[in-house]
């Protein structure tokens, strides 16, 4: 079954993580993506502290499975002219390179243009191309503090929280890919190529807009609201169980907290003016989590889970990520084959997220370092007769 982006080329520039996450998501679609690489290679490819990984860290094979890698030094005017080949013949140029780099390289948008006068040109960078702090550098853990969002976990008082694992990288890559995919349909509409500036610090702000909006329409900022939910109610919060396990309660609507009552068998919850409604368990947050916090310890983590969520009642046990991923449906992972790793070869990586039909989602193992050069050149040198 062909993919939905099948016949569309992207010439990546990027690398670490939010660059190369956009296009792999496109490439999960069908698109064919271009790594193009220093004679170092991607920073990620051997990320972390096992070395059994080096060349393929788990870390790069999260955003560069499928993609055919290219080693040029931009530096060098061969390999730029092979660079330059390589974009005349594609549908978008990725790169996440401190601002004004990629131009002082050669290849600008206006460069680009004069190459294939419809690309989609896209340009990732902490705090965007035209910004105050456009020269600042940037990683994830720096956005997340400047963005405010370290300052939305925990409770209130508590030091600043990072979000553990790099949530600006992934946001940002999945902001590139959507702005990707609208220029892709304006192109298609007759309306000619588009310039994309993507900010990770934007990214994140739009990302953060259930936090940010109400500031920005009260100006009152959010209480930190640790391991409660949006709602603030104390019905949406953790609770721990008969085995020590903890699950998470989503208990928003007045026709749930009717059905949680009546299920644990206190109705006189529904009549008590403490807790019958919505604004009198704010106000009585403490004792009405108690109520709950007794209740909650009679079960384990897995009886709630189970016979809550079979009553229409919003419930979720705590997991860890190895946990996690066994609970995943067969196709929110896919298998690709990778030789020379440790273990049969066989690596489970995540898909999109979503499912489309009709669609398939599927990719091959990530590329070694330079891997696809022969197969480029002679692919550009039969373009060119």
């Amino acid at each position: 079954m062909t993919q939905p982006l099948a016949g569309i080329r992207i010439a990546d520039f990027s690398h670490v993580m939010a660059g190369p996450y956009a296009s792999h998501l496109l490439q999960l679609m069908g698109a064919e993506v271009i790594k193009i690489e220093s004679p170092r290679g991607d920073a990620f490819r051997s990320y972390g502290a096992d070395r059994r990984y080096d060349g393929l860290s788990p870390a790069f094979m999260a955003a560069n499975a499928g993609k055919k890698s290219i080693v040029l030094d931009l530096k060098d005017a061969a390999d730029l002219d092979i660079a330059r080949r390589i974009v005349a013949r594609s549908d978008v140029l990725l790169e996440n390179f401190r601002p004004g780099v990629i131009a002082r390289l050669g290849l600008s948008y206006e460069a680009a243009c004069d190459l294939r006068p419809d690309i989609i040109y896209c340009s990732v960078s902490g705090y965007g191309q035209k910004s105050p702090q456009r020269d600042w550098p940037a990683i994830d853990n720096i956005v997340q503090a400047t963005s405010g969002m370290m300052m939305l976990s925990g409770e209130e008082g508590d030091p600043p929280v990072r979000v553990g694992f790099p949530i600006v990288d992934t946001l940002t890559g999945q902001t590139a890919a959507l702005a990707i995919l609208s220029a892709l349909v304006r192109r298609m509409q007759g309306a000619g190529g588009s310039y994309i500036d993507v900010s990770m610090f934007d990214a994140s702000l739009a990302f953060m807009t259930s936090a940010l909006t109400p500031y920005l329409v009260t100006g009152q900022a959010m209480s930190r609201m640790g391991n409660t939910g949006y709602s603030g109610l104390p019905t949406a919060s953790l609770f721990t169980t008969l085995d020590g396990r903890q699950v998470s309660l989503g208990v928003v609507q007045p026709n749930q907290f009717d059905a949680l009552a009546r299920f644990v068998g206190r109705p006189d919850w529904l009549e008590n003016p403490l807790f019958a409604t919505p604004e009198a368990r704010r106000a009585n947050f403490d004792a009405m989590k108690a109520e709950l916090e007794t209740v909650m310890a009679t079960r384990t983590a897995q009886e709630w889970e189970s016979s809550l969520s079979a009553a229409g009642i919003p419930c979720g046990m705590v997991r860890r990520v190895d946990e996690a991923a066994a609970l995943a449906g067969e196709d929110a992972l896919i298998t690709v084959a990778v030789e020379g790793l440790p273990g049969d070869g066989a690596v489970r990586l995540p898909g999109t997220g979503f499912h489309m039909e009709p669609g398939h989602i599927a990719t091959d193992a990530p590329p070694r370092l330079d891997q696809h050069r022969e197969e480029i050149l002679a692919w550009l040198e039969e373009d060119a007769l």
